[in-house]
């Protein structure tokens, strides 16, 4: 039994998609592994359940556990991706993602940005507006074609698209928060994590250097960022390198959040403005019979295919995020209708696995960092709470890539390393109530709010400045499905 996890390609990216094929046997039994664990194969049916009962007697591949385990962090000492390897989900996405040889955002990644900022005062409408961004786009395609770069991955942002305003509004916040702090007289020190091209960076203290002077003078600004393509771009890019003529309060560190070990004792504010969605997360699967977790492993064999396997709960991570949501009052759909379960059990070819169920555990060990080494922290996030397309499973991401200026959807995250964007929604009020229980001995009120992005920037947003002829406003209109979490 076989399973398309591609949506057709053209031609030419017949190469990659020839990795894309995910051998899904199906299974009825649980086997004892060499590793003393119980693995299962997956299939997944229409209705999203792991289907069991038509091959109950087929072995599992032996070979399998003479693969190596990797993590993330050993992947990306690798040139190329890794083979007869086996890897947890989130390791495999994170290196899908991260690898600094071939991943994702190391090199494809580009970041769309108008070379001047929208005029929106002197535009008719949000239509001729929508029309200026796509000719603007379109411009920029091409220029990456003329550079033969046809290959890489562009995305936008609502920095980008609505600057300097969106950026002014987050200063605005900021300076707020910190005219409102229990010590006005330190420095406001504000931590960004992944920067993209600087541009939120520069918005920001713009906005504090030209309405809040005072405040500027005790500015200090640092940006983290794992990329060393990006870091490396907003060094050199020549809008920063006049900035940092201005702006001296600027460091760039350019490592990732998750290999931080140093002390940050001083209050903060810490900005991920659109990171989280691609913050690696694991998979898991629930045993329809007793409800226990199963976590995923990804399996590449030597000829780079994939395969899809399940093993009771081991990751010390995966544990204490599952321990941690059980403190909370969130039920995950997957376990949810207990009664019709237990009647489906009766059935023949019963599913013995609920259906995926995608869980964040990197954004846990990032709350996680925060809190031992950022005490003092004022956490602002702003994602994606909701996603169109995306594939099979509960907070399941979006996977997609860019073919001669069309977005191609994906129906797995099981596909070639680097050449793929996988980015998932975030789920704010589980988010919130993971955050209150990690960080709460460091939060010292304990408040977080929860806004949609259209709230947050009808508070803090420049509405005048941002508003088109008709009287229409695009920067309310753009990203509805965005949130912000302001601790």
């Amino acid at each position: 039994m076989f399973r398309l996890v591609l949506t057709p390609l053209p031609n030419s990216l017949t190469k990659l998609a020839c990795n894309c094929t995910l051998k899904n046997k199906i299974w009825n039994q649980r086997y004892q592994a060499i590793m003393q664990n119980l693995i299962h194969r997956s299939y997944t049916s229409a209705t999203g359940e792991s289907n069991v009962g038509l091959f109950d007697d087929i072995p599992i591949n032996p070979e399998y556990f003479n693969y190596k385990r990797y993590t993330a962090s050993q992947a990306a000492k690798e040139t190329v991706p890794p083979k007869s390897s086996l890897m947890l989900v989130r390791d495999f996405i994170d290196d899908c993602l991260y690898n600094p040889n071939y991943g994702y955002f190391s090199k494809q990644a580009v970041i769309f940005s108008p070379e001047k900022d929208f005029e929106f005062n002197k535009i008719k409408d949000n239509l001729e507006f929508t029309n200026l961004v796509a000719k603007k786009y379109r411009q920029f395609e091409e220029t990456l074609d003329e550079t033969n770069e046809i290959s890489r991955q562009v995305w936008h942002t609502p920095t980008e698209l609505f600057k300097p305003w969106y950026g002014y509004a987050i200063a605005k916040y900021l300076v707020n928060e910190y005219k409102l702090g229990e010590s006005p007289q330190q420095d406001l020190i504000i931590y960004e994590l992944g920067a993209g091209n600087g541009t939120l960076m520069l918005n920001i203290l713009d906005y504090i250097q030209k309405f809040e002077p005072s405040v500027y003078k005790r500015t200090k600004y640092r940006i983290v960022e794992i990329s060393e393509k990006l870091a490396n771009r907003q060094l050199q890019s020549q809008k920063l390198r006049e900035s940092k003529n201005t702006h001296d309060c600027v460091e760039i560190i350019n490592r990732s959040i998750f290999e931080w070990n140093e002390l940050v004792s001083d209050q903060c504010f810490f900005l991920a403005c659109e990171v989280l969605d691609n913050f690696a997360h694991d998979l898991i699967r629930y045993d329809t019979i007793t409800e226990d977790p199963l976590q995923a492993i990804v399996i590449t064999d030597d000829k780079g295919e994939y395969d899809e396997l399940y093993e009771p709960v081991t990751d010390e991570l995966i544990l204490r995020y599952l321990q941690l949501r059980s403190k909370t009052t969130y039920k995950s759909p997957a376990l949810q209708n207990r009664l019709v379960r237990q009647l489906r059990n009766k059935l023949p070819l019963a599913p013995n696995m609920s259906q995926p169920e995608f869980i964040p555990t990197k954004v846990l060990l990032f709350l996680e960092i925060l809190k031992e080494y950022f005490p003092k922290h004022r956490l602002i996030i702003s994602d994606f709470y909701k996603l169109p397309n995306t594939i099979k499973g509960i907070d399941a991401p979006v996977v997609q890539t860019r073919y001669k200026r069309m977005m191609i959807p994906c129906s797995t995250f099981m596909l070639s390393p680097g050449w793929f964007d996988i980015f998932f929604p975030t789920n704010f009020e589980l988010l919130r109530d993971i955050y209150q229980l990690v960080c709460k001995s460091s939060q010292s009120d304990g408040k977080i709010g929860i806004f949609t992005q259209k709230e947050f920037l009808k508070r803090y947003a420049d509405l005048k400045r941002t508003k088109t002829k008709s009287g229409e406003i695009p920067l309310l209109m753009y990203y509805e499905n965005v949130k912000f979490l302001l601790s």
